[in-house]
C-alpha cells in the first residue's frame, strides 16, 4: 500500500469512529434522532457565526483577537452536525466516511478565513447539506489539519457526553468554571492527555470531573 492509499485508509477507520460516537451521542440525546430528521444545516450556519467572532477581525468597530484553539473546536462543533447529516438510517458508516474523505480530498479553494467561512454557511443556507470540501480549507487557513480534527473532535464528544451526564438537558449544568468557558478548559485538558492511548477518553473524562465545580476532591 503507498503512502497516498494509507493516508486515505487511515483517514476512513478515523471517520468511521467519528461517524460511530456521532451516532453514540445523538442516541444518547434522543433515541430515535434520525427519525426526527433535524435541520442539521440550520445549526451548522449559525455556528458559523460563533467561528466567525473566535477568528475575529471583521468587527471594524472594535478591536478583536483571534484564539486559534477555540477556532478549532468551533470547526470541530460544524463537524458535528455535518457527520449528523450523513448518517443514514442504515448507519452504513463505513460507506459514508468513504464518500466524506472522498469529498475531503476536494477541498475547496481558499478566498481567506472569513469568506471560507461564509461559502460554508451560504451552501448550509441554500442546500440544506454539509459541504466537507470547506473543512479542509478552513483548516489549512489555521495551519490545521485532519489529526487535529480528530483529536479535538474526541475530546469534544466526551466533553459532551459530560454534560449529558451533568444536567445539560435539564439546565444544571454549570458551563462557566473558575470564570472560563468548559471549552477553555477542554483544550488545556487535551494537552495533558495522549491521544493514541486506548484509555484516552476516560483520562479525559476524569480531568474534566475534577476541575468541575463541586466535583468531588
Amino acid at each position: 500500500m503507498n503512502t497516498e492509499s494509507s493516508n486515505r485508509a487511515s483517514m476512513i477507520a478515523k471517520t468511521v469512529i467519528m461517524l460511530e460516537m456521532q451516532d453514540g451521542m445523538n442516541s444518547r440525546v434522543d433515541a430515535d434522532w434520525i427519525d426526527r430528521d433535524r435541520e442539521w444545516y440550520r445549526a451548522m450556519w449559525i455556528e458559523c457565526a460563533e467561528l466567525m467572532d473566535h477568528y475575529g477581525g471583521w468587527k471594524w468597530w472594535k478591536s478583536s483577537d483571534k484564539d486559534v484553539e477555540q477556532v478549532l473546536l468551533e470547526i470541530v462543533d460544524i463537524w458535528h452536525f455535518g457527520l449528523s447529516m450523513r448518517i443514514n438510517p442504515d448507519r452504513q458508516h463505513d460507506i459514508a466516511a468513504e464518500v466524506i474523505v472522498d469529498e475531503w480530498a476536494e477541498a475547496m479553494t481558499s478566498h481567506g478565513f472569513l469568506s471560507d467561512v461564509e461559502r460554508l454557511a451560504e451552501h448550509a443556507l441554500a442546500n440544506q447539506s454539509f459541504l466537507v470540501a470547506a473543512i479542509p480549507t478552513l483548516l489549512n487557513d489555521i495551519n490545521r489539519n485532519f489529526d487535529d480534527l480528530y483529536r479535538n473532535y474526541v475530546g469534544k464528544n466526551v466533553l459532551n457526553y459530560f454534560r449529558q451526564d451533568h444536567g445539560y438537558r435539564d439546565g444544571t449544568y454549570v458551563k462557566i468554571w473558575q470564570g472560563r468557558e468548559d471549552n477553555e478548559h477542554l483544550v488545556e485538558a487535551l494537552s495533558l492527555v495522549d491521544t493514541n492511548d486506548e484509555d484516552f477518553s476516560r483520562q479525559l473524562y476524569e480531568i474534566l470531573e475534577q476541575r468541575y465545580p463541586g466535583a468531588a476532591r
